[in-house]
């Protein structure tokens, strides 16, 4: 007996705008954390380098979020129209 198919559901076009635009604000915010970081321990160290480091290690985990967040967007949209698929029962002979 085959199961029933669950109704497609449609998105929110707001949810996707929503999801899409904050991977444009999270890579310049890691990378101004970073730098505004590395800039405090410049001061409380007395050294003149460490906002680089801040900076660099800003821009890497904000990469590393955004792709991660890309993934994931694309993880849950194939996920979604695959599912009906893998709903119904393969039969291999």
């Amino acid at each position: 007996m085959p199961l029933p198919q669950k109704p497609s559901e449609k998105k929110d076009p707001f949810v996707s705008l929503a999801r899409y635009s904050e991977i444009g604000f999270i890579l310049p915010s890691a990378v101004l954390l970073g730098f505004f970081l590395g800039k405090l321990l410049d001061y409380w160290l007395h050294t003149k380098w460490l906002y680089l480091v801040g900076l660099l290690f800003g821009a890497v985990v904000g990469f590393w979020q955004v792709i991660s967040m890309a993934l994931g967007a694309f993880g849950k949209d194939s996920d979604s129209t695959t599912n009906s698929d893998s709903d119904s029962p393969s039969h291999h002979d």
